[in-house]
């Protein structure tokens, strides 16, 4: 155990005893999705792969997390984690996804299931005073996950051209590009406009993902929800350049 941990041994356990139960339900669906709809064991690895990333993510920022149990809002996120870690999974070892209406509508479901989740974590986190870094960045991160493989899903099903997958990348693209120029790597306030536009993104590529919309709208659709990312990245990197400059 990390020094840092040292003596928070009840946080530790609480924590992973949450993260583990919701693997372990994560497992068990997996399952149960692959006999029901005959997939190989990707579909398995994956789900369970990309969800052990992001808790083991969360456990690397444990250190700094102020409060002395994990909390109802990093749980709810959790849950999303694993929502979004199956619906990837699906995207990507579902062979014929382009020609399963169904289940299509069923991913889209879920989305939709885990966007309206999306508004509680920061709910309960303010109702119990469990607002931390660890949270926000674990919402966060779940939240540019999911529009990523939203995207992924989108250039698939042939929605829009391989520039879609933009939409996803953005974030990283982002954090990437923090390397070369580290005043990108300055904290942002709190924004509802930064919160509205990750939204938009995901009610707008699962709206693309609905058979019934077709390409000639779902282009439109996520051209406009790409500008809107666009623009909202660019008002950031003026904000934190201006910053760096004033310094």
């Amino acid at each position: 155990m990390p020094n840092s941990l040292k003596g928070r041994e009840p946080l530790v356990q609480n924590t992973l005893g949450h993260l583990a139960c919701l693997m372990l339900g994560t497992i068990v669906v997996a399952l149960l999705v692959r006999t029901e709809m005959a997939l190989g064991w990707d579909f398995v690895a994956s789900a369970v792969v990309s969800l052990s990333i992001i808790f083991g993510f969360v456990v690397y920022l444990l250190p700094k997390y102020p409060h002395r149990r994990f909390g109802y809002a990093n749980i709810v996120t959790a849950f999303r984690a694993s929502l979004v870690s199956l619906t990837g999974a699906t995207v990507l070892c579902f062979e014929s996804l382009h020609t399963a209406d169904t289940v299509l509508w069923i991913l889209v479901g879920v989305v939709v299931f885990a966007l309206s989740l999306d508004g509680i974590d920061g709910y309960l986190a303010r109702r119990y005073r469990q607002e931390s870094e660890l949270g926000a960045r674990f919402d966060m991160e779940v939240d540019a996950f999911l529009i990523l493989i939203l995207s992924v899903a989108a250039a698939m099903l042939d929605k829009a051209g391989a520039w879609v997958l933009l939409i996803g990348l953005m974030r990283y693209l982002f954090v990437a590009a923090g390397w070369a120029a580290p005043f990108l790597n300055g904290d942002l306030p709190p924004s509802l406009r930064r919160k509205f536009v990750c939204v938009l993104q995901v009610s707008t590529l699962c709206l693309i993902l609905v058979p019934a919309v077709t390409v000639s709208v779902s282009a439109y659709l996520a051209a406009a929800a790409l500008a809107m990312l666009v623009m909202s990245f660019a008002i950031d990197i003026f904000y934190l350049l201006r910053r760096w400059m004033a310094v």
